[in-house]
Protein backbone atom coordinates (compact mmCIF):
# COMPACT_ATOMS: atom_id res chain seq x y z
CA UNK A 1 0.00 0.00 0.00
CA UNK A 2 1.36 3.40 -0.89
CA UNK A 3 1.98 5.60 2.08
CA UNK A 4 0.63 8.76 0.49
CA UNK A 5 -2.29 7.42 -1.52
CA UNK A 6 -5.54 6.82 0.36
CA UNK A 7 -6.92 3.36 -0.20
CA UNK A 8 -10.64 3.09 -0.79
CA UNK A 9 -12.59 0.61 1.29
CA UNK A 10 -13.83 -2.21 -0.96
CA UNK A 11 -17.43 -3.14 -0.30
CA UNK A 12 -16.81 -6.86 -0.48
CA UNK A 13 -13.30 -6.91 0.97
CA UNK A 14 -9.97 -7.52 -0.76
CA UNK A 15 -9.16 -10.54 1.34
CA UNK A 16 -10.99 -13.80 1.64
CA UNK A 17 -12.95 -14.28 4.84
CA UNK A 18 -10.48 -16.93 5.96
CA UNK A 19 -7.65 -14.38 5.81
CA UNK A 20 -9.46 -11.64 7.72
CA UNK A 21 -9.30 -10.96 11.43
CA UNK A 22 -12.74 -10.75 12.91
CA UNK A 23 -13.94 -7.15 13.25
CA UNK A 24 -13.08 -5.51 16.54
CA UNK A 25 -11.38 -8.66 17.70
CA UNK A 26 -8.35 -8.83 19.97
CA UNK A 27 -5.28 -7.11 18.62
CA UNK A 28 -3.18 -10.27 18.79
CA UNK A 29 -2.53 -11.89 15.39
CA UNK A 30 -4.12 -15.26 14.67
CA UNK A 31 -1.62 -18.00 15.46
CA UNK A 32 -1.15 -20.95 13.13
CA UNK A 33 -2.48 -24.36 14.17
CA UNK A 34 -0.28 -26.38 16.47
CA UNK A 35 1.46 -29.47 15.09
CA UNK A 36 -0.83 -31.80 17.00
CA UNK A 37 -3.85 -30.45 15.17
CA UNK A 38 -5.07 -28.28 18.02
CA UNK A 39 -5.51 -24.56 18.00
CA UNK A 40 -3.20 -22.05 19.64
CA UNK A 41 -5.91 -19.44 19.80
CA UNK A 42 -6.38 -18.33 23.38
CA UNK A 43 -9.82 -19.00 24.73
CA UNK A 44 -11.71 -16.69 27.04
CA UNK A 45 -12.94 -17.74 30.45
CA UNK A 46 -16.62 -17.22 31.04
CA UNK A 47 -18.28 -17.19 34.45
CA UNK A 48 -21.52 -19.09 34.62
CA UNK A 49 -24.40 -17.57 36.56
CA UNK A 50 -23.71 -20.10 39.29
CA UNK A 51 -20.15 -18.79 39.66
CA UNK A 52 -18.36 -21.66 37.88
CA UNK A 53 -15.86 -20.89 35.17
CA UNK A 54 -16.36 -22.27 31.70
CA UNK A 55 -13.70 -22.63 29.06
CA UNK A 56 -15.26 -22.13 25.65
CA UNK A 57 -13.67 -22.38 22.26
CA UNK A 58 -16.81 -21.56 20.32
CA UNK A 59 -16.18 -19.50 17.19
CA UNK A 60 -16.85 -15.77 17.35
CA UNK A 61 -17.40 -15.02 13.69
CA UNK A 62 -18.43 -16.47 10.37
CA UNK A 63 -14.77 -16.51 9.30
CA UNK A 64 -13.93 -19.06 11.98
CA UNK A 65 -16.98 -21.18 11.19
CA UNK A 66 -16.50 -21.78 7.49
CA UNK A 67 -14.53 -24.97 7.98
CA UNK A 68 -16.90 -26.49 10.53
CA UNK A 69 -20.38 -25.42 9.52
CA UNK A 70 -22.24 -25.21 6.25
CA UNK A 71 -23.82 -21.78 5.90
CA UNK A 72 -27.18 -22.94 4.65
CA UNK A 73 -30.49 -21.24 5.43
CA UNK A 74 -32.53 -24.36 4.76
CA UNK A 75 -30.83 -26.83 7.08
CA UNK A 76 -32.79 -30.03 7.32
CA UNK A 77 -33.36 -32.04 10.45
CA UNK A 78 -30.42 -34.34 9.77
CA UNK A 79 -27.77 -31.62 9.70
CA UNK A 80 -28.99 -29.43 12.54
CA UNK A 81 -27.42 -30.15 15.91
CA UNK A 82 -29.26 -27.73 18.20
CA UNK A 83 -33.02 -27.75 18.85
CA UNK A 84 -34.70 -25.29 21.21
CA UNK A 85 -38.37 -24.92 22.16
CA UNK A 86 -40.26 -22.59 24.49
CA UNK A 87 -43.45 -23.93 26.08
CA UNK A 88 -45.33 -24.53 29.34
CA UNK A 89 -45.88 -20.95 30.62
CA UNK A 90 -46.49 -20.74 34.37
CA UNK A 91 -47.65 -17.88 36.53
CA UNK A 92 -45.66 -17.12 39.69
CA UNK A 93 -47.14 -15.02 42.47
CA UNK A 94 -45.01 -13.67 45.31
CA UNK A 95 -45.28 -10.85 47.81
CA UNK A 96 -43.03 -8.67 45.66
CA UNK A 97 -44.18 -9.39 42.13
CA UNK A 98 -46.19 -11.57 39.79
CA UNK A 99 -44.59 -12.89 36.62
CA UNK A 100 -44.68 -15.62 33.97
CA UNK A 101 -41.90 -18.13 33.33
CA UNK A 102 -41.50 -20.35 30.29
CA UNK A 103 -39.83 -23.72 29.96
CA UNK A 104 -36.85 -23.65 27.60
CA UNK A 105 -36.01 -27.17 26.39
CA UNK A 106 -32.78 -27.91 24.49
CA UNK A 107 -31.55 -30.97 22.66
CA UNK A 108 -28.08 -30.93 21.15
CA UNK A 109 -25.10 -33.01 20.08
CA UNK A 110 -22.62 -30.14 20.32
CA UNK A 111 -19.51 -30.67 22.40
CA UNK A 112 -19.82 -27.17 23.88
CA UNK A 113 -22.64 -28.52 26.06
CA UNK A 114 -21.99 -30.91 28.94
CA UNK A 115 -25.32 -32.71 28.50
CA UNK A 116 -27.40 -33.65 25.44
CA UNK A 117 -30.62 -32.25 26.92
CA UNK A 118 -31.53 -29.31 29.15
CA UNK A 119 -34.74 -27.95 30.59
CA UNK A 120 -34.71 -24.59 32.37
CA UNK A 121 -37.28 -21.95 33.20
CA UNK A 122 -36.86 -18.37 32.03
CA UNK A 123 -38.90 -15.19 32.31
CA UNK A 124 -39.11 -12.34 29.83
CA UNK A 125 -36.33 -10.30 31.41
CA UNK A 126 -33.98 -13.30 31.01
CA UNK A 127 -34.63 -13.29 27.26
CA UNK A 128 -33.98 -9.55 27.29
CA UNK A 129 -30.67 -10.15 29.08
CA UNK A 130 -29.66 -12.69 26.45
CA UNK A 131 -30.41 -10.34 23.59
CA UNK A 132 -28.41 -7.54 25.18
CA UNK A 133 -25.45 -9.87 25.67
CA UNK A 134 -25.65 -10.99 22.03
CA UNK A 135 -25.64 -7.37 20.89
CA UNK A 136 -22.63 -6.60 23.07
CA UNK A 137 -20.57 -9.61 22.09
CA UNK A 138 -21.59 -9.94 18.41
CA UNK A 139 -21.86 -6.33 17.18
CA UNK A 140 -21.30 -7.28 13.53
CA UNK A 141 -24.33 -9.55 13.37
CA UNK A 142 -28.08 -9.02 13.16
CA UNK A 143 -29.69 -10.02 16.47
CA UNK A 144 -33.32 -11.20 16.15
CA UNK A 145 -35.80 -8.97 17.97
CA UNK A 146 -37.77 -9.83 21.07
CA UNK A 147 -41.51 -9.21 21.30
CA UNK A 148 -42.44 -5.87 22.73
CA UNK A 149 -43.39 -5.60 26.38
CA UNK A 150 -47.00 -5.44 25.19
CA UNK A 151 -47.35 -7.08 21.80
CA UNK A 152 -50.89 -5.90 21.11
CA UNK A 153 -52.29 -2.44 21.61
CA UNK A 154 -55.09 -2.23 24.11
CA UNK A 155 -54.00 -5.32 26.05
CA UNK A 156 -54.36 -4.61 29.77
CA UNK A 157 -54.11 -8.06 31.30
CA UNK A 158 -50.60 -9.29 30.53
CA UNK A 159 -51.45 -12.53 32.34
CA UNK A 160 -54.34 -13.40 30.06
CA UNK A 161 -54.11 -16.70 28.24
CA UNK A 162 -54.13 -15.04 24.81
CA UNK A 163 -51.35 -12.60 25.68
CA UNK A 164 -49.14 -15.25 27.28
CA UNK A 165 -49.54 -17.59 24.31
CA UNK A 166 -48.72 -14.82 21.84
CA UNK A 167 -45.59 -13.99 23.79
CA UNK A 168 -44.60 -17.66 24.09
CA UNK A 169 -44.73 -18.05 20.31
CA UNK A 170 -42.60 -14.93 19.85
CA UNK A 171 -40.01 -16.04 22.40
CA UNK A 172 -39.90 -19.49 20.81
CA UNK A 173 -39.26 -17.93 17.41
CA UNK A 174 -36.55 -15.68 18.87
CA UNK A 175 -34.61 -18.64 20.30
CA UNK A 176 -35.05 -20.70 17.15
CA UNK A 177 -33.64 -17.89 15.03
CA UNK A 178 -30.62 -17.63 17.32
CA UNK A 179 -30.17 -21.41 17.40
CA UNK A 180 -30.24 -21.60 13.59
CA UNK A 181 -27.66 -18.84 13.16
CA UNK A 182 -24.16 -20.16 12.30
CA UNK A 183 -22.46 -17.66 14.63
CA UNK A 184 -24.92 -16.57 17.31
CA UNK A 185 -25.74 -20.17 18.21
CA UNK A 186 -22.13 -20.66 19.35
CA UNK A 187 -22.16 -17.59 21.59
CA UNK A 188 -21.15 -18.40 25.15
CA UNK A 189 -23.98 -16.36 26.65
CA UNK A 190 -26.48 -18.37 24.61
CA UNK A 191 -24.94 -21.53 26.05
CA UNK A 192 -25.37 -20.17 29.57
CA UNK A 193 -28.95 -19.14 28.89
CA UNK A 194 -29.87 -22.62 27.67
CA UNK A 195 -28.00 -24.67 30.26
CA UNK A 196 -27.64 -22.77 33.56
CA UNK A 197 -30.32 -23.56 36.12
CA UNK A 198 -30.13 -20.19 37.83
CA UNK A 199 -29.37 -17.23 35.60
CA UNK A 200 -27.61 -14.57 37.66
CA UNK A 201 -27.64 -11.59 35.34
CA UNK A 202 -25.60 -9.39 37.67
CA UNK A 203 -22.54 -11.49 37.05
CA UNK A 204 -23.32 -11.53 33.35
CA UNK A 205 -23.32 -7.76 33.17
CA UNK A 206 -19.55 -7.78 33.61
CA UNK A 207 -19.07 -10.14 30.67
CA UNK A 208 -18.65 -7.56 27.92
CA UNK A 209 -16.38 -8.81 25.17
CA UNK A 210 -13.61 -6.79 23.57
CA UNK A 211 -15.65 -6.56 20.40
CA UNK A 212 -18.61 -4.99 22.13
CA UNK A 213 -16.47 -2.55 24.06
CA UNK A 214 -14.62 -1.51 20.93
CA UNK A 215 -17.77 -0.74 18.96
CA UNK A 216 -19.16 1.38 21.80
CA UNK A 217 -16.07 3.58 21.92
CA UNK A 218 -15.59 3.83 18.17
CA UNK A 219 -18.40 6.37 17.89
CA UNK A 220 -16.60 9.43 19.13
CA UNK A 221 -15.64 12.03 16.55
CA UNK A 222 -15.83 9.93 13.38
CA UNK A 223 -18.29 10.78 10.61
CA UNK A 224 -18.81 8.66 7.53
CA UNK A 225 -18.44 10.50 4.24
CA UNK A 226 -20.37 8.21 1.90
CA UNK A 227 -21.99 4.86 2.62
CA UNK A 228 -21.03 2.27 -0.05
CA UNK A 229 -23.69 1.71 -2.70
CA UNK A 230 -24.76 -1.77 -1.59
CA UNK A 231 -25.17 -0.69 2.04
CA UNK A 232 -26.93 2.51 0.99
CA UNK A 233 -29.34 0.30 -0.97
CA UNK A 234 -29.94 -1.72 2.20
CA UNK A 235 -30.82 1.45 4.11
CA UNK A 236 -33.19 2.64 1.36
CA UNK A 237 -34.88 -0.75 1.26
CA UNK A 238 -35.38 -0.76 5.03
CA UNK A 239 -36.94 2.72 4.91
CA UNK A 240 -39.46 1.68 2.26
CA UNK A 241 -40.13 -1.65 3.95
CA UNK A 242 -40.81 0.13 7.25
CA UNK A 243 -43.35 2.39 5.58
CA UNK A 244 -45.16 -0.49 3.87
CA UNK A 245 -45.30 -2.67 6.98
CA UNK A 246 -46.46 0.26 9.10
CA UNK A 247 -49.33 0.96 6.70
CA UNK A 248 -50.36 -2.69 6.58
CA UNK A 249 -50.18 -2.93 10.37
CA UNK A 250 -52.44 0.10 10.87
CA UNK A 251 -54.99 -1.11 8.32
CA UNK A 252 -54.95 -4.64 9.76
CA UNK A 253 -55.62 -3.28 13.24
CA UNK A 254 -58.50 -1.20 11.90
CA UNK A 255 -59.95 -4.26 10.15
CA UNK A 256 -59.71 -6.29 13.36
CA UNK A 257 -61.45 -3.52 15.27
CA UNK A 258 -64.26 -3.35 12.71
CA UNK A 259 -64.60 -7.14 12.68
CA UNK A 260 -64.83 -7.16 16.48
CA UNK A 261 -67.57 -4.52 16.39
CA UNK A 262 -69.40 -6.45 13.67
CA UNK A 263 -69.07 -9.62 15.77
CA UNK A 264 -70.80 -7.89 18.68
CA UNK A 265 -73.68 -6.93 16.39
CA UNK A 266 -73.97 -10.47 15.00
CA UNK A 267 -74.17 -11.92 18.49
CA UNK A 268 -77.09 -9.63 19.23
CA UNK A 269 -78.64 -10.23 15.81
CA UNK A 270 -79.09 -14.02 16.03
CA UNK A 271 -81.07 -14.19 19.30
CA UNK A 272 -83.62 -11.75 17.86
CA UNK A 273 -84.65 -14.39 15.32
CA UNK A 274 -84.87 -17.04 18.04
CA UNK A 275 -87.14 -14.77 20.08
CA UNK A 276 -89.24 -14.05 17.02
CA UNK A 277 -89.54 -17.77 16.24
CA UNK A 278 -91.05 -18.48 19.66
CA UNK A 279 -94.03 -16.25 18.84
CA UNK A 280 -94.47 -17.26 15.17
CA UNK A 281 -95.50 -20.88 14.91
CA UNK A 282 -95.81 -20.78 11.14
CA UNK A 283 -92.29 -19.34 10.72
CA UNK A 284 -90.63 -21.07 13.60
CA UNK A 285 -88.40 -23.43 11.60
CA UNK A 286 -87.01 -20.89 9.08
CA UNK A 287 -86.51 -18.28 11.81
CA UNK A 288 -84.65 -20.77 14.00
CA UNK A 289 -82.64 -21.67 10.91
CA UNK A 290 -81.66 -18.03 10.37
CA UNK A 291 -80.67 -17.75 14.03
CA UNK A 292 -78.47 -20.83 13.65
CA UNK A 293 -76.88 -19.43 10.48
CA UNK A 294 -76.06 -16.16 12.22
CA UNK A 295 -74.54 -18.08 15.14
CA UNK A 296 -72.37 -20.14 12.77
CA UNK A 297 -71.25 -16.99 10.95
CA UNK A 298 -70.41 -15.41 14.31
CA UNK A 299 -68.21 -18.36 15.26
CA UNK A 300 -66.45 -18.27 11.89
CA UNK A 301 -65.80 -14.52 12.17
CA UNK A 302 -64.49 -14.93 15.71
CA UNK A 303 -61.96 -17.52 14.50
CA UNK A 304 -60.87 -15.26 11.63
CA UNK A 305 -60.41 -12.27 13.95
CA UNK A 306 -58.40 -14.35 16.44
CA UNK A 307 -56.17 -15.66 13.65
CA UNK A 308 -55.40 -12.13 12.48
CA UNK A 309 -54.68 -10.96 16.05
CA UNK A 310 -52.59 -13.96 17.10
CA UNK A 311 -50.85 -14.93 13.85
CA UNK A 312 -50.87 -12.04 11.37
CA UNK A 313 -50.14 -8.97 13.50
CA UNK A 314 -47.26 -10.49 15.51
CA UNK A 315 -45.33 -11.30 12.32
CA UNK A 316 -45.74 -7.74 11.06
CA UNK A 317 -44.52 -6.32 14.35
CA UNK A 318 -41.62 -8.75 14.54
CA UNK A 319 -40.34 -7.53 11.18
CA UNK A 320 -40.86 -3.89 12.13
CA UNK A 321 -38.58 -4.56 15.10
CA UNK A 322 -36.25 -6.56 12.84
CA UNK A 323 -35.85 -3.48 10.66
CA UNK A 324 -34.74 -1.42 13.66
CA UNK A 325 -32.18 -4.10 14.54
CA UNK A 326 -30.83 -4.09 11.00
CA UNK A 327 -30.58 -0.29 10.98
CA UNK A 328 -28.59 -0.43 14.22
CA UNK A 329 -26.12 -2.89 12.70
CA UNK A 330 -25.77 -0.64 9.64
CA UNK A 331 -24.95 2.29 11.92
CA UNK A 332 -22.26 0.26 13.67
CA UNK A 333 -20.81 -0.71 10.31
CA UNK A 334 -20.73 2.97 9.31
CA UNK A 335 -18.90 3.83 12.52
CA UNK A 336 -16.20 1.24 11.88
CA UNK A 337 -15.75 2.43 8.29
CA UNK A 338 -15.66 6.07 9.45
CA UNK A 339 -12.88 5.20 11.91
CA UNK A 340 -10.92 3.54 9.11
CA UNK A 341 -11.36 6.52 6.79
CA UNK A 342 -10.27 8.94 9.52
CA UNK A 343 -7.12 6.93 10.26
CA UNK A 344 -6.38 6.61 6.56
CA UNK A 345 -6.77 10.33 6.02
CA UNK A 346 -4.41 11.06 8.93
CA UNK A 347 -1.82 8.76 7.37
CA UNK A 348 -2.20 10.38 3.94
CA UNK A 349 -1.29 13.80 5.32
CA UNK A 350 1.65 12.76 7.44
CA UNK A 351 5.02 14.31 6.72
CA UNK A 352 7.02 11.11 6.41
CA UNK A 353 5.70 9.45 3.23
CA UNK A 354 8.26 6.67 3.14
CA UNK A 355 7.38 4.84 6.32
CA UNK A 356 5.08 1.83 5.86
CA UNK A 357 1.39 1.95 6.62
CA UNK A 358 0.79 1.78 10.39
CA UNK A 359 -0.44 -1.56 11.66
CA UNK A 360 -3.50 -0.07 13.37
CA UNK A 361 -4.76 1.26 10.01
CA UNK A 362 -4.47 -2.13 8.37
CA UNK A 363 -6.20 -3.80 11.30
CA UNK A 364 -8.96 -1.21 11.14
CA UNK A 365 -9.43 -1.98 7.46
CA UNK A 366 -9.65 -5.70 8.25
CA UNK A 367 -12.33 -4.98 10.84
CA UNK A 368 -14.36 -2.95 8.40
CA UNK A 369 -14.04 -5.57 5.68
CA UNK A 370 -15.07 -8.38 8.01
CA UNK A 371 -17.95 -6.28 9.32
CA UNK A 372 -19.09 -5.96 5.70
CA UNK A 373 -18.83 -9.71 5.18
CA UNK A 374 -20.77 -10.56 8.35
CA UNK A 375 -23.48 -7.99 7.64
CA UNK A 376 -23.99 -9.13 4.06
CA UNK A 377 -24.22 -12.77 5.17
CA UNK A 378 -26.85 -11.86 7.76
CA UNK A 379 -28.69 -9.70 5.22
CA UNK A 380 -28.98 -12.65 2.82
CA UNK A 381 -30.13 -14.90 5.64
CA UNK A 382 -32.70 -12.32 6.76
CA UNK A 383 -34.05 -11.93 3.22
CA UNK A 384 -34.44 -15.70 2.88
CA UNK A 385 -36.23 -15.94 6.23
CA UNK A 386 -38.45 -13.00 5.31
CA UNK A 387 -39.53 -14.60 2.04
CA UNK A 388 -40.35 -17.86 3.80
CA UNK A 389 -42.19 -16.17 6.68
CA UNK A 390 -44.33 -13.92 4.50
CA UNK A 391 -45.08 -16.67 2.01
CA UNK A 392 -46.36 -18.80 4.88
CA UNK A 393 -48.16 -15.85 6.48
CA UNK A 394 -50.00 -14.74 3.32
CA UNK A 395 -50.86 -18.28 2.28
CA UNK A 396 -52.24 -18.98 5.73
CA UNK A 397 -54.24 -15.75 5.70
CA UNK A 398 -55.73 -16.65 2.31
CA UNK A 399 -56.70 -20.11 3.59
CA UNK A 400 -58.31 -18.64 6.72
CA UNK A 401 -60.39 -16.19 4.68
CA UNK A 402 -61.49 -18.93 2.28
CA UNK A 403 -62.50 -21.13 5.21
CA UNK A 404 -64.44 -18.24 6.74
CA UNK A 405 -66.48 -17.60 3.61
CA UNK A 406 -67.01 -21.33 3.04
CA UNK A 407 -68.44 -21.69 6.55
CA UNK A 408 -70.73 -18.70 6.06
CA UNK A 409 -71.86 -20.00 2.65
CA UNK A 410 -72.51 -23.49 4.02
CA UNK A 411 -74.54 -22.02 6.89
CA UNK A 412 -76.84 -20.05 4.60
CA UNK A 413 -77.10 -22.85 2.03
CA UNK A 414 -78.46 -25.08 4.80
CA UNK A 415 -81.53 -22.81 4.88
CA UNK A 416 -82.46 -23.48 1.25
CA UNK A 417 -83.95 -26.99 1.72
CA UNK A 418 -85.88 -25.75 4.75
CA UNK A 419 -87.38 -22.81 2.85
CA UNK A 420 -88.17 -25.04 -0.14
CA UNK A 421 -90.05 -27.47 2.12
CA UNK A 422 -92.07 -24.59 3.52
CA UNK A 423 -92.90 -23.36 0.02
CA UNK A 424 -94.00 -26.83 -1.14
CA UNK A 425 -96.14 -27.27 1.98
CA UNK A 426 -97.80 -23.93 1.29
CA UNK A 427 -98.59 -24.92 -2.33
CA UNK A 428 -100.10 -28.23 -1.23
CA UNK A 429 -102.25 -26.45 1.34
CA UNK A 430 -103.58 -24.03 -1.27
Amino acid sequence: MSAGTPKSLPSSGQKSIQEMCHPLSAEEPVLPPSPDGGSNTNTKDLSLPNGNAVDTSSPASSSSLLNRLQLDDDLDGETRDLFVTVDDPKKHVSTMETYITYRVSTKTTRTEFDLPEYSVRRRYQDFDWLRNKLEDSQPTHLIPPLPEKFVMKGVVDRFSEEFVETRRKALDKFLKRVADHPVLSFNEHFNVFLSAKDLNKRQGLALLSKMGESVKYVTGGYKLRVRPVEFAAMGDYLDVFTQKLGTIDRIAQRIIKEQSEYLVELREYGPVYSSWASSEEALQEPLDGVAGCVANCSSALEELTEDMSEDFLPVLREYILYIESMKNVLKKRDQVQAEYEAKLEAVAFREDKKTPMPTDVEKCQDRAECFNADLKADWDRWQNNKRQDFRQLLTGMADKNIQYYEKCLAAWESLIPLLQDKQEAKVETN
